[in-house]
């Protein structure tokens, strides 16, 4: 599947006090009536344990020039969202109360409807509560092969 190339998203969620996220690969559009969506989450993971908790949440799809934000979200140990976000735009979503990233491709606020075990992962679906679109169209960052990519030119 390494080779299959992949969109990147940072997936934040509010709990409490604290801001967490984590950079994912695994997303999708599961139905456009209504819109829904599926996140795809290591179940172990600190992230997938806050999503038993918090049932809102926001997606941003990262675009080309936000590969470092990428690779910040992924470290193991990192700190929590705030910090990480400290000298980058964002906002805070109103329908999630999830941080958002500025200058990504677009964002999605989200409610689990459904959780479902499916191996060493949860599959988180759920309902798109609110979209916000880039002002430009800026091209996406990609992975594949273990490797962040930007999309050649058209």
């Amino acid at each position: 599947m390494a080779g299959f190339a992949t969109g990147v998203i940072v997936l934040t969620v509010r709990d409490g006090r604290d801001d967490h996220g984590v950079t994912v690969s695994s997303f999708l559009s599961v139905s456009a009536d209504p819109p829904t969506v599926l996140a795809s989450l290591t179940t172990t993971s600190y992230l997938a344990e806050v999503l038993t908790r918090r049932d809102r949440w926001a997606a941003t799809i990262l675009s080309a020039g936000q590969r470092a934000l990428a690779g910040r979200f992924a470290m193991s140990g990192r700190p929590g969202a705030r910090v990480l976000l400290a000298a980058e735009p964002h906002h805070r979503g109103t329908a999630s109360d999830a941080l958002i990233l500025d200058g990504g491709v677009a964002a999605f606020e989200c409610a689990t409807r459904d959780r479902v075990p499916a191996g060493d992962h949860t599959l988180f679906i759920a309902d798109v509560l609110a979209i916000d679109p880039a002002p430009s169209a800026p091209a996406p960052l990609l992975r594949v092969n273990h490797r962040y990519v930007t999309p050649e030119p058209r």
